[in-house]
């Protein structure tokens, strides 16, 4: 029997169907995960080791969180391109927090935290209140990150040496073993993440505004405001993402960031979270994150120039992005 959607008033499938359909795309993306990983097993002896597996993870972190935010922007039709200037910005001000006015580490993270998400509400407000379109709105933010990192960094690195255990953040391991700290806060960022999408209000506006946002708004829902409340969110992950980065480098490096959003949103598209907005799922850019990393990783030991790591990494956007044409014109 042929169902409506509910909010495009078109034939839609079945919701066993469409779930069907969702987790099909995502198993594909995993298998897509263990080809590539099997193929440079089998490359490099030196890749399946528990230390290059680790590394992979380590590297996945800072990506990952990235990536998480912009999933709900994505969702929604949306895009931020200063989620990488965003991190570098939250990780100068990190260090302004910690290391320059003094505060303790629990509070410096908080802080940084909440500039994050301060970063997400100018982008909303924006998006939602100036009806700016998300591309500029968020290309001018990441102008802005990237100045202001430089201004008030005065173009130099801040390093952690007052407090040593604000580097634990990321590099310690809880565990007393080569397992970095970073990887169990982006797995709790990911569950955090799951719940948020799949389980709350938040969660269902997201997928409603992306699906059809004017079917939403004459339903009675404050587009607005919930526009700004994801891109909010979004900035929350920045600021986490700031803090993991420079956690794991021992200072806050103001030049870093450019690239990051590039990558982070590669791997929301990987992962099978359409462009158009509607659709995605955590799950799924949790394994677009880590292709990019095993890609990243594999041609690094395999001694690929790096010129020729962005064409692949390229080429598999590129695939990602067609494959997500072809599903909607199956649609």
């Amino acid at each position: 029997m042929t169902t409506l959607d509910a909010t495009t008033g078109q034939a839609a499938p079945s919701g066993w169907a469409a779930g069907l359909k969702d987790r099909l795309q995502q198993l594909l993306a995993f298998a897509s995960l263990i080809v590539i990983f099997g193929f440079f097993s089998v490359a490099s002896s030196s890749f399946f080791t528990y230390g290059n597996v680790t590394n992979i993870l380590f590297s996945t972190v800072v990506i990952g969180t990235l990536a998480l935010g912009t999933t709900f922007v994505i969702i929604t039709g949306g895009i931020d391109l200063s989620i990488g200037t965003g991190m570098a910005l939250c990780a100068v001000m990190s260090g302004v927090f910690i290391t320059n006015m003094g505060i303790a580490v629990p509070l410096g993270v908080l802080l940084t935290l909440l500039f994050g998400g301060l970063i997400g509400l100018v982008n909303g407000f924006n998006v939602s209140v100036l009806r700016l379109p998300p591309f500029i709105a968020t290309l001018a933010m990441m102008l802005v990150a990237q100045g202001l990192a430089l201004v008030i960094s005065h173009s130099a690195p801040i390093y952690f040496t007052k407090d040593p255990g604000y580097v634990k953040i990321s590099t310690g391991s809880i565990f007393g073993v080569n397992f970095p700290n970073a990887v169990l806060v982006l797995l709790v960022a990911v569950v955090v993440s799951v719940v948020l999408l799949n389980k709350t209000i938040l969660g269902r506006y997201t997928y409603s505004i992306g699906s059809n946002e004017e079917a939403t708004a004459l339903s009675g829902i404050n587009v607005r405001r919930w526009k700004i409340v994801i891109y909010t969110l979004a900035g929350l992950f920045i600021g986490l993402a700031g803090v993991m980065i420079s956690a794991r480098l021992g200072s806050a490096q103001p030049a870093t960031g450019m690239g990051y959003e590039l990558q982070a949103i590669a791997a929301v598209v990987i992962g099978g979270t359409s462009l158009a907005g509607g659709k995605g799922s955590v799950v799924g850019t949790v394994i677009g994150a880590l292709i990019i990393s095993v890609l990243n990783n594999g041609l690094q030991i395999m001694s690929i120039p790096q010129e020729w790591q962005n064409v692949v990494l390229g080429l598999v956007i590129l695939v990602a992005v067609y494959a997500d044409m072809i599903r909607k014109k199956e649609a």
